[in-house]
């Protein structure tokens, strides 16, 4: 049995235009594959600010599939630690026996995070987008940028952070690494007004963006509310959306943006980022439309990333 640690990793993974099919195919699974996914266990350490959940999935047809353990402790940044740890073990489903365990410190978890991001831009956002803006400082914020640009145009970017020192980090880094203006923005309303798509990326218990200021041709996608305690759109915003997508939609509904939703209406238009990538249903319909994405994050991603780290560093 191999383990194979996170310097490895970055040394033959990294956030590609290759990554991306890798996890679109993985949403596509779920509209058109009878996978076995349990529900995510998760395990809330709430004096340290923290969870620890477990994900899995099993695709028919595939020879391997991956059990994780990722958690998030949000407060660590401010003991010089990052927020995400955690591993992956690639299991064999012939036989069950671990082919790799990844020690990743949430790296692959990081990176198909990211490039979930850029499946839902790709498919739901306007494809002219060049404004972006992130809500949030951390990794999964720089991570999320890098995997936009990949698919849409971005020329202009805006950040927003509840500290003011990290956002101008963010700007500082970013430019540096991306060759893409970066503003800080001084409020989440801002960002939100001036943006074409925007990408939500924190622990936020209580709704960060509001109905308001949505504008014509607006796409979000949500990234943070992945527990019962989370949410970063206000109701008001999911209900001014024109098209509302979701990985899972039971998912969204019991851990996502979903949680407060009641309308029958919306629940019942909502759409599977699965079937929007396997063909089976269109989500936006024209540059006007706003677009939403709610991400709670799927074991098949993760099956995809590890058994992509598998053939990618050999078996």
């Amino acid at each position: 049995m191999q383990v194979i640690d996170r310097k490895t990793l970055e040394e033959k993974i990294s956030l590609s235009e290759e990554l991306i099919p890798v996890i679109e195919d993985a949403f596509t699974s779920l509209a058109t594959k009878t996978v076995t996914m349990p529900e995510i266990m998760r395990i809330d350490i709430p004096e340290h600010h923290g969870e620890v959940d477990i994900k899995s999935a099993y695709i028919p047809g595939y020879d391997s599939f991956c059990v994780k353990l990722s958690s998030g402790f949000f407060d660590n940044p401010n003991k010089g630690l990052p927020s995400a740890n955690g591993m992956m073990i690639l299991i064999s489903s012939e036989t069950g026996e671990v082919q790799k365990i990844f020690a990743d410190r949430g790296l692959l978890t990081d990176l198909r995070t990211a490039a979930a991001g850029a499946v839902a831009a790709k498919h739901v956002s306007r494809e002219n987008s060049e404004r972006a803006g992130i809500l949030g400082t951390g990794a999964q914020a720089r991570y999320q940028l890098e995997a936009l640009l990949l698919v849409r145009p971005i020329k202009t970017v805006y950040v927003w952070g509840r500290n003011q020192q990290k956002a101008q980090e963010f700007q500082e880094e970013m430019e540096k690494k991306l060759n893409v203006s970066v503003t800080v923005g001084d409020t989440a309303e801002e960002v939100v007004r001036n943006s074409d798509i925007v990408v939500t990326t924190t622990p936020a218990s209580e709704p960060i963006i509001q109905g308001d200021w949505l504008h014509p041709g607006l796409h979000i996608t949500a990234m943070g509310s992945d527990a019962e305690h989370k949410q970063e759109l206000s109701t008001s915003v999911i209900q001014q959306a024109d098209v509302f997508t979701c990985d899972v939609l039971h998912q969204s509904r019991r851990l996502g943006e979903l949680r407060t939703i009641d309308d029958k209406e919306i629940i019942e238009a909502t759409i599977e980022l699965g079937n929007v990538t396997g063909g089976q249903r269109t989500a936006r319909q024209n540059d006007d439309q706003i677009t939403i994405t709610d991400l709670t994050g799927t074991g098949v991603q993760d099956t995809a990333i590890a058994r992509y780290a598998f053939q990618t560093i050999g078996g």
